[in-house]
Order: structure tokens, then C-alpha cells, then sequence
């Protein structure tokens, strides 16, 4: 009988949490825009270059041997 006191009092403890995780995610603006990620998978990014071995030097930084 002392296990179902346990196990209820447990679960509303679990319960509290995903309701107060909830509510928290709801105040800080979590569910305010449900359009835009739908379409962001539709559009390319441009992408950055990280390759910066064969990226080229302005003439003022390349030394010339002499």
C-alpha cells in the first residue's frame, strides 16, 4: 500500500516538472513562430568559404625575395 503513496506522490513530482517546463518554454517564446521553420527548409543558405589555404593575399602583404 506504501507503494502506491510513493509512486502518486512521485508522479505528480514528474508532472509538476513538465508542467512547469512547459510553462517556461511558453513565456520565454518557444511556440511564437510556428510558420517560418516550416519554410526555412526550402531556401538555400549561402554559404561561407572556410577554406583559407587558397584564399589570395592582398600585394601589399606578399614579400618579394631579393
Amino acid at each position: 500500500m506504501y507503494v502506491i503513496v510513493i509512486l502518486l506522490g512521485a508522479s505528480l513530482l514528474v508532472a509538476t516538472g513538465f508542467l512547469l517546463a512547459f510553462w517556461w518554454a511558453v513565456r520565454s517564446g518557444q511556440y511564437d513562430d510556428t510558420y517560418t521553420p516550416a519554410l526555412r527548409v526550402l531556401f538555400e543558405e549561402k554559404s561561407v568559404p572556410t577554406d583559407t589555404e587558397n584564399t589570395t593575399k592582398p600585394s601589399s602583404e606578399i614579400q618579394h625575395g631579393g
